[in-house]
């Protein structure tokens, strides 16, 4: 991609209305445009990440068992009035009236739907375990939307929701989406801490948040140091054997949020393991037995042929507002350091005198190499000053930059910078592709 092609609409006053750190860079990188209070249309930077961020989220669910679907947005109430929610949930609910007087409304999660979707199709416990989610846009009408994507109205969220015959089996699936988020979430290039957390709306007795650590999170989290240590499981783990040895692992340290924050508990830890800190909840998962199947009736018949409710637990991340969180965690003062998995761009290749054919022909020598090596190159190829280049790529933070200059070219060299840590090394063309494309393969 060219970037005087590209649509990223670069901004270099950081405007007014962002108060967070994710939201100044992912207005001035081009990534979003506000169109209302909490509602943003998503530029092709921000789309982009956002459908890497998804992807990675989908391949772990499937590894874990789970089977998409893609429910509608807009739902009926009917549904919602069965299961005793329609009046609870609150404010935040989307309410509508179609053309026909119906009432319908923008769904803020879908539990009640999939319980009708399963209590159509399933009698027997023959079909579970079962596990059905979708990567979804949701509605929440927030009081006081704010900080960007972090707490937006509108939202993209994957929600999973499995269904088992008894306790014993419901928890088993829990521990197979505790396992699938540890492993996504370290995909994505971040620690997320399990923390036992409070059910809210959604309802159960069983529920963990898993939070990342950025200094501008929202929440206040208590833990033990040594669970940042505690090993992800690896890409080879039977999620139909036994979890419960890696779940216990997680939760057997201490790990709170300020909400659910025993003083006592934590009190017990030595001082030197005490770590306090800041956090964003980034997924949140639940198990709350038959508190949906048993007033909707979804049933199945176990092996002495009685039909019993299914139990059941969902569970959500949210795709947009990892986009956000990201940010919060990989960020310096130059701007967006996106870990290598979900960046808009692999390599960005900066041509340092743009129609100098020196430079212009070694440009094109890089790019059609990375792009043979099924790498995704952005080439600045503006006529802007080396200093806007660097700041440009800088604040958009792809992973590698490739920097051509006619000096360097005249000689065979170039010269590579990593976001990350800032080292630039000067090296041959050749050398130069083999460093860089072997560097992103670790």
């Amino acid at each position: 991609m060219r970037l005087s092609r590209a649509f990223i609409p670069i901004l270099k006053e950081t405007p007014k209305e962002a108060e967070i750190v994710s939201h100044r860079l992912m207005l001035r990188a081009g990534m979003i445009r506000q169109q209302a209070a909490g509602i943003y249309s998503w530029l092709p930077l921000g789309m982009t990440v956002l459908q890497k961020i998804a992807q990675i989220v989908r391949e772990e669910q499937n590894r874990a068992g789970a089977q998409e679907i893609l429910m509608p947005t807009i739902q009926p109430s009917d549904l919602w009035r069965e299961s005793g929610r329609y009046d609870a949930y609150g404010p935040e609910m989307l309410r509508i009236m179609d053309r026909h007087e119906r009432e319908m409304l923008y769904g803020p999660t879908n539990e009640e739907m999939v319980t009708d979707i399963f209590r159509s199709h399933v009698r027997s416990y023959r079909a579970l375990p079962m596990n059905l989610y979708h990567i979804q846009w949701k509605f929440r009408d927030e009081v006081r939307p704010r900080f960007g994507v972090m707490r937006g109205r509108e939202f993209l969220m994957k929600d999973a929701y499995s269904f088992d015959l008894d306790q014993e089996a419901a928890r088993k699936a829990y521990q197979r989406m505790f396992v699938a988020y540890l492993r996504t979430f370290a995909r994505l290039g971040l620690t997320a801490i399990p923390m036992r957390a409070d059910t809210g709306p959604i309802g159960g007795d069983l529920s963990h948040e898993f939070i990342i650590l950025a200094s501008t999170g929202e929440s206040e989290v208590f833990c033990h140091a040594d669970i940042l240590n505690t090993p992800v499981p690896g890409a080879d783990t039977d999620f139909m054997g036994d979890l419960s040895p890696i779940v216990d692992a997680w939760t057997a340290l201490y790990a709170a949020t300020d909400e659910m924050h025993d003083e006592a508990a934590f009190n017990a830890i030595p001082d030197d393991k005490q770590m306090t800190a800041r956090g964003i909840e980034v997924g949140h998962i639940f198990y709350f037995g038959t508190k949906y199947s048993e007033p909707m009736g979804a049933k199945v018949a176990g092996l002495d042929g009685v039909e019993r409710p299914v139990h059941m637990g969902s569970y959500g991340i949210g795709v947009s507002r990892l986009v956000g969180a990201v940010i919060e965690a990989c960020h310096d003062e130059a701007g967006i350091v996106w870990p290598d998995s979900i960046a808009p761009f692999d390599v960005a290749i900066i041509n340092l005198k743009a129609g100098d054919p020196t430079t212009d022909a070694m440009v094109e020598r890089l790019e059609a190499q990375f792009e043979a090596a099924g790498k995704s190159v952005l080439v600045d190829d503006t006529d802007q000053r080396p200093g806007g280049k660097f700041a440009a790529m800088d604040l958009i933070g792809i992973p590698w930059q490739v920097i051509v200059g006619p000096r360097g070219a005249a000689d065979g060299n170039v010269e590579v910078k990593r976001r990350a840590t800032g080292a630039r090394e000067t090296l041959p063309e050749t050398g130069a592709f083999a460093y860089v494309t072997e560097t992103v393969t670790k």
